[in-house]
């Protein structure tokens, strides 16, 4: 099993990499959100790798972080879920908001994925309750559980994508209530 690549990115085609470690080249297929933070081409790069073995391919997917890859690997676990399906769900939302859409059980979060139809969304939604949170450690919920979901909703009422109420929920200061949580996020959020 081949668990972490270390070598020169040679190309990118997304979601596809080549990686060349030491005169071998691997074929890689990432999620978006790997993809928008390598370096870029003759640079060094690391990648977190799940090989899947099937009867026709040996296919190696690579991840930057410790997260995506076990939300891979929980992804692929639930019936009906391969790995094409689970990076088109990393590559639509973060592990953050992965782990929100779960914990809010919003369907429709993950049906704006494309290929996740309704019943692949409730599906999900069932088999990760429980799971995502505690094989996780999402850096998106320092709050407390409570406030962040109402933090979460009002800056989305505001009409803040989901990626910049992420991005700011990350950043607030642990424990602080919902009034004290809009607030320090629409100040992280009004800077440039």
């Amino acid at each position: 099993m081949i668990g972490r690549l270390c070598g020169t990115l040679l190309e990118k085609h997304p979601p596809t990499l080549l990686v060349d470690t030491n005169g071998v080249g691997y074929l890689v297929d990432v999620p978006m959100s790997t993809f928008y933070d390598l370096p870029a081409l003759g640079e060094r790069v690391t990648l977190l790798t799940q090989q899947v073995v099937r009867e026709d391919a040996h296919l190696l997917y690579g991840f930057l972080t410790p997260a995506e890859r076990d939300a891979f690997r929980l992804l692929i676990r639930i019936s009906g879920v391969g790995p094409r399906t689970a990076l088109a769900v990393l590559s639509g939302m973060s592990v953050v908001e992965l782990a929100q859409a779960v914990t809010l059980q919003e369907t429709g979060r993950l049906t704006r994925v494309p290929g996740i139809g309704k019943k692949t969304a409730e599906r999900l939604l069932l088999e990760l309750k429980g799971k995502l949170g505690a094989e996780i450690d999402s850096p998106g919920r320092q709050l407390a559980p409570d406030a962040s979901v109402d933090v979460i909703r009002a800056l989305l009422a505001l009409g803040y994508s989901e990626r910049e109420v992420s991005a700011a929920t990350r950043e607030l200061a642990k424990g602080a209530g919902v009034s004290d949580g809009i607030k320090q996020a629409l100040k992280l959020l009004a800077k440039p």
